[in-house]
């Protein structure tokens, strides 16, 4: 009861880390349903790819022992051991040619069932002895649960269509070959191979379906079962907040994030203002479409290396003023206009980056200088 009232609160959908560690445990939606339809798609595919040529073998191998079977004597000498060796070994030679290709098949219907339902998970809590395993409060609880009685009805449905369907293909069968002249076993394991396809591909279809929803209907109680709580998600969150490993991944994201925007950033630059070495500010200021300079990038120390080094790749004027590149560090925003008390000393810079440009030789603006320009 105490479980039913705490699955109720839990009204939140999961989130990848609780979906992720529910597959780190081994706890994946699975279904024995696809298992059950690759199995008979197996039977099937060796009905049609290997009967035609493994059934005479089959049929022959009987044929000759039981033509033969008058000649062996069975008995406790030599020869009558021999004899009963020959036949044994000539029946398990042709029924192995036969089973080998259906359990060879069946093999690789069993993994591909696995396959398709999603990813292979290993988990040692599975296969790891436990007392709470063997509890047999909790053995009863999910033999007489809901889930247990709604797996009961599902393979009583299935056993009652499957059954029905094969009685009355199998009656079909039968009569067929009754009303058959001249009967020989290869006709006769002709027919019935007719059939028993015919039978395998409706089962098959049939069990395609059943499978279909079955994987949807796990798939759901899956979903369901790892829902969450509002607090839970609180406490998740606190938990991968306070965790290093996560605060390092995330600092090394936003790393990778300020490298990317310097190495695009940064060539469509005007001007890149540095006090030298800690900090560096990129401004570009288009006299058609900005109001104001614009900060486009921005680092200090490794950070401010990188832009400087775009910025010589790339013939973007590099500037030194201490001051002004300190406090623009410290106020201007990615994408924005830099504060209104800046726009002053911004210009002269930009006015004699565009001087020189056009091979106009002066002086730079009070406090600056030009640290490097191709």
């Amino acid at each position: 009861m105490a479980e039913n009232e705490d699955q109720t609160n839990k009204t939140e959908e999961p989130t990848p880390r609780k979906l992720r560690q529910a597959r780190e445990k081994g706890d994946v939606p699975s279904s024995r349903e696809v298992g059950n339809m690759m199995s008979v798609m197996s039977l099937f595919l060796v009905a049609i790819f290997f009967l035609p040529q493994l059934g005479p073998t089959l049929v022959g191998t009987l044929r000759r022992v039981f033509e033969n079977a008058g000649q062996v004597r069975i008995g406790e000498d030599v020869q009558g051991l021999r004899d009963l060796g020959q036949v044994t070994m000539e029946l398990s030679g042709g029924l192995a040619t036969v089973l080998a290709p259906v359990a060879a098949t069946m093999l690789l219907a069993a993994v591909a069932a696995v396959l398709i339902q999603g990813e292979v998970v290993v988990a040692v809590d599975r296969i790891t002895p436990k007392l709470s395993k063997i509890n047999p409060i909790q053995g009863f609880k999910k033999i007489f649960s809901i889930d247990s009685f709604v797996e009961f009805l599902k393979s009583v449905a299935k056993v009652l269509v499957v059954g029905g369907i094969s009685i009355y293909i199998a009656q079909i069968a039968v009569r067929g070959i009754w009303q058959t002249e001249g009967v020989t076993p290869e006709s006769v394991l002709s027919y019935i191979g007719r059939y028993a396809a015919l039978l395998l591909i409706t089962v098959t279809l049939l069990l395609t379906v059943l499978s279909v929803a079955d994987v949807m209907w796990k798939r759901f109680q899956w979903m369901k079962k790892q829902r969450m709580s509002v607090q839970e998600i609180r406490d998740e969150h606190k938990e991968m907040e306070g965790d290093p490993l996560i605060r390092a991944k995330r600092a090394e994201q936003r790393r990778k994030r300020a490298q990317q925007r310097i190495t695009t950033a940064v060539p469509q630059a005007t001007v890149v203002l540095t006090n030298p070495t800690h900090f560096a500010v990129a401004l570009r200021y288009d006299n058609g479409t900005d109001q104001a300079p614009v900060c486009v990038a921005k680092g200090v120390d490794l950070m401010a290396a990188q832009v400087r080094k775009v910025a010589r790749e790339n013939e973007v004027p590099v500037v030194e003023n201490k001051p002004l590149a300190r406090a623009l560090y410290d106020v201007a925003e990615i994408d924005e206009e830099i504060p209104f008390e800046h726009w002053q000393a911004v210009a002269e810079i930009i006015g004699y980056v565009m001087d020189l440009k056009h091979n106009l030789n002066r002086q730079p603006p009070a406090g600056s200088s030009l640290r490097w320009w191709d």
